[in-house]
């Protein structure tokens, strides 16, 4: 039987681009096997991929479309977290040998690992890039239930890669992973820090480097914005506020891959896949104007 043919994003309104020409590589990544409280993630690709048919392709700023948005097959999850993270690395190293910024949809924030692991390889020392993580939890556990490749230790082994983070948004962490933030005096903005305006000056310190990986948990938004998510915290990102942001860490750097993942879609809720798929939209845009 053959497999089944994974829709694109914008298919209804751009069709189904090339892959070779296009700027930009979606990448539907439906893992879910370390979710510790809702399920539902492994649904959250095809969710958003339905929803961006309801999107303008005018963003605001321009169409980020015009850049050329080409959607991958999804990822086969199936089997160990290895060999899924694996998979996952092949298909973003292909995106970036096509000349693409790869745009993953998750699944759960453990897919971000294949991502990163592809991206160190392809850029290597001579590039460096950090991570930017909107998220309400810091997912910087050692271990969490028995694994070390759970979605709650995703940004330990970001900084096992070697790579600089900086987080926006956390709200929700354990004694262990608020000290090791602490001994690494790792940057970030957390939630009652989030700004009520636009902020006039960088986020990033200028230290951080200009190439960064964008990751977007959909938990790091509020509730109220966002229910449709395993682990909901409240006093979490609004739209603007996220927007906001995006904008001012995105000024003056490069943005080399990033994801957006954790949306657990909740049947007769349209509202949530929309507004994932909007801010897998916005990150397009800030990708096609950099």
């Amino acid at each position: 039987m053959p497999a089944p043919v994974t829709p694109g994003f914008l298919e209804e309104e751009i069709g189904r681009p090339a892959a070779r020409g296009s700027r930009i590589h979606v990448i539907p990544a439906p893992f879910e096997a370390s979710v510790s409280y809702g399920g539902g993630t492994a649904c959250g690709p095809a969710a958003i991929l339905a929803a961006s048919n309801q999107l303008e392709l005018w963003d605001g700023h321009g169409v980020p479309a015009d850049a050329g948005i080409h959607t991958r097959p999804a990822i086969d999850c199936g089997g160990p977290a290895e060999a899924v993270l694996a998979r996952i690395e092949t298909a973003v190293a292909e995106a970036l040998d096509a000349g693409a910024v790869p745009v993953l949809l998750g699944g759960e924030h453990t897919v971000t690992l294949g991502a990163l692991a592809a991206l160190r390889r392809a850029l290597g020392p001579a590039e460096p890039f950090g991570v930017v993580q909107f998220d309400a939890h810091a997912d910087l556990r050692d271990a969490y239930q028995g694994s070390r490749l759970s979605h709650a230790c995703v940004m330990r082994r970001a900084l096992d890669l070697g790579l600089p983070l900086f987080q926006i948004g956390v709200r929700a962490l354990c004694r262990d992973e608020h000290d090791l933030r602490e001994a690494l005096a790792i940057g970030r903005m957390d939630g009652p820090d989030l700004p009520l305006a636009p902020p006039a000056a960088p986020v990033l310190p200028p230290d951080f480097p200009a190439r960064l990986y964008v990751t977007f948990d959909v938990d790091g938004l509020d509730p109220a914005l966002m229910p449709s998510t395993g682990t909901p915290v409240p006093g979490g990102l609004f739209w603007h506020q996220a927007m906001w942001l995006l904008d001012n860490v995105a000024r003056g750097r490069t943005i080399v891959g990033c994801d957006v993942v954790e949306l657990a879609p909740a049947p007769g809720q349209h509202g949530p896949d929309f507004t994932a798929a909007r801010l897998a939209y916005a990150l397009m845009g800030l990708i096609a104007r950099g």
